[in-house]
């Protein structure tokens, strides 16, 4: 058997191995297996097939895994209940201030405060939710 058809047949076990394992260490390896093929397919002796597969499962172990691990395992953002309300716009129903008022997010109405307790916001003006403080938001007087 030629030593390309050696090297094609390795790649392919260690493809196989990786969906066993969905480490992505072995998909390394057997990309690196077919990097000694293209270099068997090239008609030089074995001792370079080898060279070459060391050199690229070295460089794609140390270079690409540690980025498409940090590619496959980042989840999306999903803020639910009232963290979603954080950053949002509110529209002040009743004078807001340091002790408190109504303001509508996202069609509810909330009871709310205003940060710093020294700002007022007035009836119609918009303000930002800081954070939810059990039933009511703290907002602040929004800057466009």
């Amino acid at each position: 058997m030629a030593d390309w058809a050696i090297w094609v047949v390795v790649a392919g076990a260690l493809l196989v191995g990786e969906l066993f394992t969905l480490d992505l260490t072995l998909v390394m390896f057997s990309l690196a297996a077919l990097v000694g093929a293209a270099v068997a397919l090239l008609g030089v002796d074995a001792a370079w097939q080898i060279a070459g597969f060391v050199v690229a499962a070295g460089g794609l172990g140390l270079g690409l895994r540690p980025v498409a691990r940090r590619h496959l395992q980042r989840t999306p953002e999903l803020r639910t209940g009232t963290d979603a309300l954080v950053g949002e716009r509110a529209l002040v129903l009743e004078r807001v201030d340091g002790e408190g008022g109504r303001v509508k997010i996202k069609g509810e109405v909330w009871s709310a405060r205003s940060y710093p307790t020294t700002t007022v916001l007035e009836v119609g003006s918009e303000g930002r939710v800081l954070r939810i403080d059990g039933a009511t938001a703290i907002v602040h007087r929004f800057e466009i």
